[in-house]
């Protein structure tokens, strides 16, 4: 069964996987966009801002997705139970005091980010910290704390970067309307250029899977670390469940960030179908598999 160590490598491994597989489906995308309109140019654009985006991906993610949530940083005087909470969960992990911040939101909310331990940030939102008591508070935290231990952060950021703009580059070609320059009266370049149609319009789809595939699972292993940490399932069961009753959805969710908050910044849904395409897993479930039902 995985635990805090053994996922460590794991998701290093998935991070270096993601980026080479982004890599080489931005060289697909722009060599199809570049077949399709006759422009070569296009495809060197393609592989060189592949390049870039990997790089920055792995360096300044953390500032994007920071940016994108619109959080900015605790003032120690002001939020003093949310430093002890952080302070005493990362001494109990053994890990390095995280920055923290705040997410002005009346939806109750929290998520982790940054490239490694060393340079990590804990967010929550305001109005997680006016529903939760104090070991509520200690086991939100504890969970965002083991997606630091559990080397979760770089995995989880990266995405934000990489999924989001496959997603982009392929939906400005589709709003292009298709007006290229193409041989289109050419059965095989015909063909071709069906396929590489299809391929884009389907990218955001096989983005959106990879999103789902990693962020549900890391959640139940986060829950399951995060209460050997603070040795009370009861404090993070509960705080899921005042979060799941709350039901707000946060003024600015964004699909690109929605696999790193705690809960679906969207909101919860009762639907089924709807409910396979959530980046995490019913409430109802984690609950029961922190309180070992």
């Amino acid at each position: 069964m995985a635990t805090i160590y053994t996922q460590q490598d794991s998701n290093v491994r998935r991070t270096w996987f993601l980026m080479t597989v982004f890599f080489v489906v931005i060289i697909v995308l722009g060599y199809f966009i570049s077949y399709y309109y006759q422009s070569p140019i296009i495809l060197y654009i393609a592989v060189t801002f592949s390049l870039l985006m990997n790089f920055f991906s792995y360096w300044f993610s953390d500032k994007i997705v920071l940016s994108m949530t619109g959080a900015v940083p605790a003032e120690h005087d002001k939020y003093q139970d949310l430093y002890h909470a952080v302070e005493n969960i990362s001494i109990t992990a053994g890990l390095p005091m995280p920055k923290i911040y705040v997410v002005a939101d009346p939806s109750p909310n929290a998520f982790a980010t940054g490239r490694d331990k060393g340079h990590a940030v804990v967010a929550v939102t305001t109005g997680l910290l006016q529903i939760l008591n104090k070991t509520e508070l200690e086991g939100v935290i504890a969970h965002e704390l083991s997606h630091i231990g559990n080397r979760d952060i770089l995995l989880s950021t990266v995405i934000v970067v990489l999924v989001g703009f496959v997603s982009i580059l392929a939906n400005i070609f589709m709003r292009s309307g298709f007006r290229g320059r193409g041989d289109r009266d050419n059965k095989g370049g015909g063909i071709l250029m069906i396929v590489g149609l299809i391929f884009i319009a389907l990218s955001p789809l096989f983005a959106k899977l990879i999103q789902l595939a990693i962020s549900r699972k890391r959640e139940f292993l986060a829950d399951a670390s995060g209460v050997l940490l603070t040795r009370y399932p009861e404090g993070l069961a509960s705080a899921l469940q005042k979060i799941s009753s709350v039901n707000i959805p946060m003024k600015n969710p964004n699909q690109a960030t929605a696999h790193l908050y705690i809960s679906n910044p969207f909101g919860h849904t009762t639907k089924k179908i709807t409910s396979l395409f959530s980046t995490h897993p019913p409430v109802e479930e984690r609950i029961k598999a922190i309180m070992g039902r």
